[in-house]
C-alpha cells in the first residue's frame, strides 16, 4: 500500500504542478512575448494535451486513492472527484466550444473587444480561467493535506 500511496501524492503533484506551470509561467510568458493571435494559437495547439496528462494524472489519483484507502467519503477525495469534473467540464465543454469561437473570430487583433463573439469569448475565457484555479487551488490542499 506504500507504493498506492506514493504513486497517489506523485499524480497530485504532477497534476498542480503541471497546472502551475501552464496557468502561472508559461501562458503568461507567451502572451507577454508573442503577439495575441500567435500566442493564442500556441495555448490552443497545447490545450488537448493539457487536458489530457490532467485527466491522466486525476484518474491515477482517484484509483489510487479508492485502492489504497477505500472508497470512504472523506474531504480529499470529495475535492479530487470534484477537480476530475472541473476538468473534464474544460476538457469536453468549455475548450472545445472556445476553440470553435476563436475559429470564428479569425484575428483577435482586428477583432474588436465589443464584437458578440469576441465578448462570447471572453466570458469562456473567464470561466476556464475561474474553473483552472480552482483545480490548482484543489491540487495544492491535496498535497498539503493528503
Amino acid at each position: 500500500m506504500q507504493y498506492v500511496e506514493m504513486l497517489y501524492r506523485l499524480a497530485i503533484s504532477l497534476w498542480a504542478g503541471g497546472n502551475a506551470i501552464f496557468t502561472l509561467m508559461l501562458t503568461p510568458i507567451l502572451f507577454r512575448t508573442e503577439s495575441r493571435d500567435i500566442a493564442g494559437r500556441i495555448v490552443g495547439n497545447l490545450f488537448p494535451g493539457y487536458f489530457r496528462w490532467s485527466l491522466g494524472c486525476g484518474l491515477i489519483a482517484l484509483i489510487c486513492r479508492l485502492v489504497g484507502r477505500g472508497f470512504e467519503i472523506r474531504l480529499p477525495l470529495i475535492v479530487l472527484t470534484i477537480m476530475l469534473a472541473v476538468t473534464l467540464f474544460q476538457a469536453f465543454y468549455v475548450e472545445p466550444h472556445a476553440a470553435e469561437l476563436k475559429r470564428q473570430i479569425g484575428s483577435f487583433e482586428t477583432t474588436t473587444k465589443e464584437h458578440p463573439l469576441r465578448r462570447s469569448f471572453s466570458k469562456l475565457h473567464g470561466v476556464s480561467a475561474v474553473c483552472n484555479l480552482a483545480v490548482l487551488g484543489g491540487g495544492v490542499l491535496l498535497v498539503l493535506f493528503p
